[in-house]
């Protein structure tokens, strides 16, 4: 098992960084759908929806394979 500096392995990271950039993208998604709404540009703005319901998968994926990993010597160290 690989681990950085912080003492977690790396696929913890792993799955938490793609995590955070799943949850950061929807946020910044919903702009998105609002410009192509003031633009009058519906398909864009579902393409966008489209995309946003993608990254909240990804994240949501992210969470059950880190509840999985939790409390396991592949995740880190426990927590006390």
């Amino acid at each position: 098992m690989a681990t950085g500096e912080t003492g977690f392995s790396d696929i913890v990271y792993d799955l938490i960084s793609v995590q955070y950039h799943a949850l950061k993208a929807g946020h910044d998604y919903g702009q998105y759908v609002r410009d192509a709404e003031n633009a009058n540009e519906e398909e864009i703005a579902e393409f966008f929806r489209t995309v946003m319901e993608q990254d909240a998968e990804r994240a949501a994926r992210c969470h059950r394979f880190l509840v999985r990993l939790s409390g396991t010597d592949k995740a880190g160290p426990a927590v006390d």
